[in-house]
């Protein structure tokens, strides 16, 4: 699947979505220049509509290090990325580290950085305050399904994540998700964590998953992949 299938979908005014159909990426713009959230996997098209879109130099945050997320970047030369994540990045690309509290601004928009370890030990969450918006990457979605199983994921860490989500939501009145429905609502942080709780306490019915190496969950809202 290449650049051809990747859908320019406007959300706000400076902020449009990318989205080819397994994953989605976000891409705000302003006078100065541009954010691109993620870079999507290597065939997504990603550096090309955005070079169409945008004029200006571009910055590029990732969510998190996963290849659908991350295997576009090489275009783009390097992002900012959770340190913990650098090791699924591409070869050869230039690694800048995010951290708790980072701050990045574009236009109208002023991002900042919500450590929210699990679905990978570096996701990351962008957090636009003053709009109340929330960039989940994979960690928040609605029904899923999450993925939750391999070496670099953490389900009790993803917990705690979304419990320190949950404690915040106040501050958020719109998410965007990597995948799935977009946007969504707040609730669905409550409605992950609660399955998440459930599929850690042994209480979800699962199957073994047809083609890859996990177990197929289901919760009351949220499917996961562990």
């Amino acid at each position: 699947m290449g650049d051809s299938m990747l859908q320019t979908i406007p959300l706000l005014d400076g902020l449009t979505a990318l989205d080819d159909g397994r994953v989605r990426q976000f891409l705000l713009t302003g006078p100065e220049g541009a954010i691109l959230i993620d870079a999507g996997f290597a065939d997504s098209g990603v550096y090309e509509a955005v070079q169409a879109l945008t004029p200006g130099p571009v910055t590029v945050l990732l969510t998190h290090g996963d290849r659908d997320h991350a295997g576009g970047l090489p275009p783009f030369g390097g992002c900012f990325l959770h340190p913990n994540d650098w090791h699924l990045a591409p070869a050869g690309v230039t690694l800048r580290p995010l951290a708790e509290g980072d701050r990045f601004s574009c236009g109208s928009f002023h991002l900042e950085v919500i450590e929210i370890p699990g679905h990978t030990f570096g996701s990351v969450a962008f957090w636009d305050r003053e709009k109340k918006l929330l960039f989940s990457g994979d960690s928040v979605q609605k029904e899923g399904p999450i993925y939750m199983f391999g070496a670099h994921r953490d389900l009790e860490q993803y917990i705690k994540s979304q419990q320190k989500l949950l404690a915040m939501t106040a501050g958020f009145e719109t998410v965007f998700p990597c995948h799935h429905a977009c946007p969504i609502s707040p609730d669905y942080i409550e409605k992950n964590l609660r399955d998440a709780i459930a599929l850690q306490a042994g209480k979800l019915p699962g199957q073994p998953h047809p083609t890859l190496p996990c177990t197929w969950y289901q919760g009351q809202d949220t499917q996961f992949y562990y």
